[in-house]
C-alpha cells in the first residue's frame, strides 16, 4: 500500500518542478513511510513515491521499471498502489507464455509486465485493488487506471500543457486554485459525500472507478471506463447451489487477502458483514486479532459487548477501542484534511479511531465493506416489493393518487407512502444517503445553482434498464454510495495510520456469485430479512446470534453529542466560518438550535454542513489549521495547513 505523484508535462522537468515534488511528496508520507524515491520517467515526465512494504518487502522499489532487461528495456515505468491477490499466477503465466523476465518478487511488477504483454486487457485479469500510473517511454504515452469498484483512489489535475495525478488531493492543490465546484456541493448537500468524478475543487477530478485515462504527450488527456460493476441477476439459480458457491468464493477470497509479509488483523463489529470475515480468517490464521469500537455516551448502541462475545465464541483474541466526545473534538480536523473532501458520516469518527489502534498492533487489517451493496443488506431494497400495490398500477391511477396525496396535510399516515409508490424509482431513488431535499437546498445555497441527484444517476439509471428495482438500487449504490463514501472513509482514513485495509467482499472471485444473486436470496418475500444468501452461505461458520441479528447499521451517537459535548463547537464553528458566501449560516444556526432544544433532529443535516464548514476552513481560506505530523506541515505552507495556493 503506498502513495503516488505523478507530474506529466509537454515541456522538460525543471529543477524547481522536482523540488516541487519532493516537498509535495510528504503530504503522501502517511501512505508509505517505509521508502520514498522520485525519479525522471522521461522528458517531461517525473513521478514520486511512498511505500508501505507489505509483500517482498526488501524489493519491488518504485518508481519501477520494465522490462528488466533485453532490447526494450526500461520501456514502462509505473507507480502502483494497491494489491494484486493473483499475481503469482499471473506472473507463472507470463513466464510461461510469453518468457516473461522479472527482477523482484512483487506484485507491482507483475502489473507492468501484464501491460507489456496484454495491453489493456491486462485490467480484467487482475484480482485485487488497484490505482497506478504507467509511462511508456516508447509512445512517450501516460496510462492511469482504478480498480473496479473504486477501492484505491486516484485524483488528477488537467492543465493546458500538463497533467498532475496523485493518491490523494492535498499534494495537488499547490498547483490548484481554491474555487469550489458549487456542482460538487450541491450534489453533496443531497448525498453527504462529493460523488465521483467531482471533488470540491474545480480544478481537481477523480479518475471514477474502473475508470481508466491515457494521455499522450501534447495531446489533452482522454478518460473513460474501461468497465463497470454490473449485476446478472439468474431467477432460475439453484438457490443451494448458489449459497455454497458463495460460501467457498468468501473462503478463496478471504485466504487470498492474508496474503502479507507483515501482521494481519481483522475489524470486528456486531454484525455478520465482519464476523464473517473474522471467522473465515480465523480457520486460516487461528492467532489473528481483531479490533472493534464502541462509545462511551450513555444510552449509545456499542458494538463491543457482542464483538466480545463472538470474538470468545471464535476464540481469537480481541482489542477495544472506546470514543469518547472529546475524540471527536481531536480528530475531526485530522479526518477532514485526510480525507481532503468532506464526507459526512459520522461513523468516520470511529472508524479513525479504531484504524489508529489497529496500526499498534497490524500494518494489514481485513474489513467488511461492500457486504451490504453486493449482499442486499440494506433495508430500503425492500422498499420495492412494498410499494408494488400501488406502484404496479396503471398510470392514471397513479396520477390521482398522488393528487390525493398532495391534499393529505404533512405527517399523516400513508401520504409519504403514497407519493414514493406514485414516484418513478429513477426519481425517488439516489442512494443510500438521502438528506436535503431540492427545495431545502434551495434555501441553503441561495444563488448558488442547485443540482439535483440525476446528475449523476440518470446514466446508470439507463443502465440498469433490464433489472428490477431492488436491483436497480443496488447498481446506483454500488456505482455511487459505495466507491464516493465507503470506500472514500475506508481508504484514508486507515492509511492515515499507515494501515492497509482489504475488503474481501469486493472480491472479482466473490461477485461472480453475487452479482447471480435473485432478489429471493437478497430481500426474500415474506420475512423482514435482509442478505438471505450471505447469511445462509455462513450459517455454522459464523454464530447463529449473528446470523440471525438484524442489522443494525454502526449507529454514531452524533445527533446527540451536537446537544451536549460538541453543541458549543459547533456554534463557534458556524459563527466564524468564511464560507457563507456559499450557504446560508443563518439557516444552519437555526437548525442547530431546534436541534439543541430537542424541537426537531437534525444531526444528519447539522454534519453535513458542520463538516463543510470545517472543510472550508481548511482548504479555502486557511482559518483552521489541522495539527498535521511536522512532515506534512511543513509541505503544506508556512501556515501550517492544507491551504490550497494559486500556481
Amino acid at each position: 500500500m503506498c502513495g503516488f505523484l505523478v507530474h506529466v508535462t509537454d515541456s522538460l522537468i525543471s529543477p524547481e518542478t522536482l523540488e516541487r515534488m519532493e516537498r509535495q511528496l510528504q503530504l503522501l508520507h502517511h501512505r508509505g513511510p517505509d521508502d520514498t524515491a522520485v525519479e525522471q520517467l522521461g522528458d517531461g515526465v517525473v513521478a514520486g513515491f511512498k511505500r508501505l512494504s507489505i509483500i517482498d518487502r526488501g524489493g519491488s522499489r518504485q518508481p519501477l521499471r520494465y522490462p528488466p532487461e533485453g532490447p526494450e528495456a526500461g520501456r514502462w515505468g509505473l507507480v502502483f498502489n494497491g494489491e494484486i491477490y493473483n499475481f503469482e499466477a499471473l506472473r507463472e503465466e507470463l513466464i510461461r507464455d510469453h518468457g516473461a523476465t522479472f527482477a523482484t518478487a512483487g506484485d507491482s511488477e507483475v502489473v507492468a509486465a501484464a501491460f507489456h504483454y496484454w495491453g489493456q486487457q491486462a485490467l480484467g485479469r487482475l484480482r485485487g485493488m488497484f490505482a497506478f500510473v504507467l509511462w511508456d517511454d516508447a509512445n512517450e504515452t501516460v496510462y492511469a487506471a482504478r480498480d473496479p469498484f473504486g477501492i484505491k483512489p486516484l485524483y488528477y489535475l488537467a492543465a493546458p500543457g500538463e497533467l498532475w495525478l496523485s493518491s490523494e488531493k492535498p499534494p495537488l492543490l499547490a498547483v490548484a486554485g481554491d474555487e469550489v465546484d458549487v456542482t460538487a456541493l450541491s450534489l453533496y448537500l443531497t448525498m453527504q459525500y462529493v460523488p465521483e468524478p467531482y471533488t470540491m475543487h474545480r480544478d481537481v477530478a477523480r479518475l471514477p472507478a474502473g475508470g481508466m485515462l491515457t494521455r499522450a504527450l501534447g495531446r489533452a488527456p482522454l478518460v473513460y471506463q474501461y468497465t463497470r460493476i454490473t449485476f446478472r441477476p439468474d431467477p432460475t439459480a439453484d438457490d443451494d447451489a448458489i449459497v455454497e458457491d458463495l460460501r467457498a468464493a468468501l473462503r478463496d477470497s478471504v485466504r487470498a487477502h492474508l496474503r502479507a509479509d507483515v501482521p494481519v488483523g481483522a475489524f470486528l463489529s456486531s454484525g455478520i458483514d465482519s464476523t464473517g470475515i473474522v471467522a473465515l480468517a480465523a480457520e486460516v490464521d487461528p492467532q489473528i486479532r481483531a479490533f472493534t469500537v464502541g462509545f462511551d455516551t450513555p444510552g449509545a448502541t456499542s458494538e463491543i459487548e457482542v464483538a466480545a462475545q463472538t470474538a470468545a465464541h471464535l476464540d481469537v483474541d480481541l482489542v477495544p477501542t472506546v470514543v469518547t466526545a472529546e475524540d471527536v473534538l481531536d480528530v475531526l480536523p485530522r479526518i477532514v484534511w485526510h480525507l481532503g473532501d468532506p464526507v459526512a458520516d459520522p461513523s468516520i469518527v470511529p472508524l479513525y479511531c479504531l484504524a489508529r489502534t489497529a496500526a499498534r498492533y497490524v500494518t494489514v487489517v481485513l474489513s467488511g465493506e461492500g457486504a451490504d451493496e453486493l449482499a442486499g443488506g440494506y433495508t430500503i431494497y425492500r422498499e420495492p416489493r412494498s410499494l408494488a400495490p400501488v406502484s404496479r398500477l396503471a398510470e392514471p391511477l397513479q396520477r390521482g393518487l398522488r393528487a390525493v396525496a398532495r391534499l393529505l396535510p404533512d405527517g399523516v399516515k400513508g401520504k409519504s407512502y403514497l407519493e414514493r409508490a406514485t414516484t418513478p424509482i429513477q426519481t425517488r431513488y439516489f442512494g443510500n444517503a438521502r438528506v436535503f431535499s431540492n427545495e431545502e437546498k434551495a434555501r441553503i445555497l441561495g444563488a448558488v445553482p442547485a443540482v439535483g441527484h440525476a446528475h449523476v444517476t440518470w446514466p446508470l439509471y439507463a443502465e440498469a434498464v433490464h433489472l428490477d428495482d431492488a436491483t436497480t438500487m443496488q447498481h446506483i449504490d454500488v456505482n455511487t454510495w459505495l466507491p464516493g463514501d465507503i470506500l472514500t472513509k475506508a481508504d484514508r482514513i486507515s492509511m492515515a495510520h499507515s494501515l492497509e485495509l482489504r475488503v474481501p467482499y469486493l472480491d472479482r472471485v466473490v461477485f461472480d456469485v453475487m452479482s447471480r444473486l435473485p432478489v429471493r436470496l437478497k430481500v426474500p418475500p415474506y420475512s423482514r430479512t435482509t442478505k438471505y444468501a450471505l447469511r445462509q452461505a455462513l450459517r455454522g461458520i459464523v454464530p447463529d446470534f449473528v446470523v440471525d441479528r438484524p442489522k443494525l447499521g454502526f449507529p454514531t451517537p452524533a445527533a446527540r453529542w451536537l446537544r451536549t459535548d460538541l453543541a458549543e463547537w459547533a456554534h463557534h464553528l458556524l459563527s466564524t466560518s468564511g464560507a457563507g458566501q456559499l450557504i446560508d449560516l443563518d439557516y444552519a444556526h437555526r437548525l442547530l438550535t431546534e436541534h439543541g432544544r430537542s424541537d426537531a433532529d437534525h444531526g444528519r443535516k447539522l454534519w453535513i454542513l458542520l463538516s463543510f464548514c470545517l472543510w472550508h476552513g481548511i482548504f479555502v481560506d486557511g482559518s483552521i489549521a489541522p495539527p498535521l505530523p511536522e512532515h506534512a506541515a511543513a509541505a503544506a505552507g508556512p501556515v501550517g495547513s492544507a491551504r490550497p495556493r494559486h500556481a
